[in-house]
């Protein structure tokens, strides 16, 4: 059984201050990716730090996930925080969430030659919850956390994406 009184407790005391002051909830997240060699990618955001590399076959040396693992991961994992965190909130009881999130995609596209979109053609997320409430309380918990879901929202709503470039010349 998944321990949810803590994270109700931090729920309601994040919530409470962010009706107090709403700026608070209002910050810029920096992530840097940086390629130095072949296609391996070392993510920086924070104290984390990352790899992520495409597979031999595709040039790359296999030395971390895609991109599209990374993003498929970051998908589930938000939905699956998402169903604990809106059981927690409404005194739902959850032994254990598994989400599985599937994609179709054209790889056709990344490497120009075919007409597909290069993102993902359809997104399929089949999700079980191990939990002695109804079925009917699962599908409501459910609903609320995906009308709150970040990544979800990021994947099923059009986002504004910016791209600026500066140019530095190489030391001689």
């Amino acid at each position: 059984m998944i321990d949810t009184q803590p994270i109700a407790e931090a729920f309601t005391r994040i919530a409470n201050k962010l009706r107090e002051d709403p700026e608070r909830g209002r910050n810029t997240a920096v992530s840097r990716s940086r390629v130095e060699s072949g296609l391996t990618c070392e993510i920086e955001e924070g104290p984390w730090r990352l790899v992520a590399d495409m597979s031999e076959k595709a040039g790359g040396a296999g030395k971390g996930p895609t991109p599209g693992v990374l993003g498929r991961a970051a998908l589930g994992s938000c939905l699956a925080m998402g169903y604990v965190l809106e059981a927690a909130r409404a005194g739902v009881p959850i032994e254990s969430v598994e989400v599985e999130v599937q994609a179709d995609f054209d790889d056709g596209a990344l490497f120009g030659v075919s007409e597909a979109h290069p993102g993902y053609l359809d997104i399929r997320v089949e999700v079980t919850i191990c939990s002695t409430a109804s079925k009917a309380e699962l599908r409501r918990v459910t609903e609320a956390a995906d009308a709150r879901s970040p990544y979800l929202d990021v994947f099923t709503r059009a986002q504004s994406a910016r791209r600026s470039l500066r140019v530095v010349r190489p030391e001689s």
